[in-house]
């Protein structure tokens, strides 16, 4: 593990805020997706697939990927049941089903392999396509990944067994349903977010905006739970399946990002998952929550430069895939 450096390539001046990205639908497997398209402004771009976190969607990445359009031709997926993604058909939320659509994403590219970037969730599920299919990654981007702590089950969080009950999701859902769509988006933003003041209002309103379309879609609330429960039986995976074993075999150049005032995912695991992946460099933001790519889109877009920099002056076969 080494300290991450920051790029001094010229970053665009982006004066006024992106609107989200055009996207379309795909089919992958029978699963209808939606994918946002971030077209290179450059000649030479890189393909590039950002992965968001639990909650979220590919909204998320709109302000990086303007970013680094000059290096990626990128696509940002909103996983299924979430964003414009429609749940999907086998109701099968798992990780395991989440490593296989993004590792079938990239193979429909035709890129050979792609710059691979997640967040929290999609942090996981891009760790494990790494060590499973290191023939499809360029180089990986970690933001806040949603790594299991080490701690024993008998000290677990004595929550985490209620996340299995088949009653959980409704008492969830007539909680979130007494508040009004802002109210929602600003509790999600204060949870990830060190100093929610930073987010524009622009931003806060399409949360609300997307809070309130979810509302009305018949599986936001499945996708949510399912969702959790897929992560939390993931950390009980055990021997190869292990999230801390499968970290080991992660052969791309990496980079480990985490806010030091992430509420979600300790920063006590930033060192730790930098430490267990062989090609690693850390990076920790200083007053910086849970999602560094929407609170210092700048910071983070110099990181990703640097590691993509680096990776190409060390020419390999892991290096050079085209």
């Amino acid at each position: 593990m080494r300290h991450a450096r920051l790029s001094d390539s010229r970053l665009p001046d982006l004066t006024r805020l992106l609107p989200p990205w055009p996207g379309e639908c795909v089919t992958v497997d029978g699963a209808e997706v939606f994918l946002r398209r971030t077209p290179a402004s450059s000649d030479g771009a890189e393909p590039a697939l950002y992965v968001h976190g639990l909650g979220g969607a590919s909204t998320n990445w709109t302000d990086l990927a303007g970013l680094l359009a000059e290096r990626f031709d990128a696509a940002a997926v909103d996983l299924p049941g979430f964003g414009h993604s429609p749940g999907p058909p086998d109701g099968d939320y798992s990780i395991a089903a989440r490593v296989r659509l993004v590792s079938r994403l990239i193979e429909a590219r035709e890129a050979g392999s792609v710059h691979l970037l997640g967040n929290s969730l999609g942090g996981l599920v891009c760790l494990i396509v790494a060590a499973t299919r290191p023939d499809l990654i360029r180089t990986l981007t970690l933001i806040s990944p949603a790594m299991p702590a080490f701690r024993p089950p008998g000290r677990s969080d004595p929550l985490i067994p209620l996340l299995l009950l088949p009653g959980f999701a409704r008492l969830a859902e007539r909680r979130l349903t007494r508040l009004t769509p802002e109210a929602r988006a600003r509790e999600v933003i204060e949870l990830c977010f060190a100093d929610p003041s930073r987010i524009p209002e622009q931003r806060l309103a399409e949360a609300a905006e997307e809070v309130r379309r979810r509302s009305e879609l018949p599986w936001a609330m499945d996708a949510f739970t399912g969702s959790l429960r897929g992560l939390v039986r993931c950390y009980f995976s055990r021997g190869p399946a292990s999230p801390w074993r499968l970290a080991r075999s992660v052969q791309a150049p990496t980079l480990v990002m985490w806010g030091d005032q992430d509420r979600l995912v300790h920063v006590s695991l930033a060192a730790r998952t930098a430490a267990a992946i062989p090609d690693a460099r850390l990076l920790v933001l200083p007053n910086v929550g849970h999602t560094a790519q929407l609170e210092d889109p700048r910071t983070t877009a110099r990181a990703v430069l640097a590691l993509v920099e680096d990776a190409a002056a060390t020419p390999g076969p892991r290096r050079d895939r085209t």
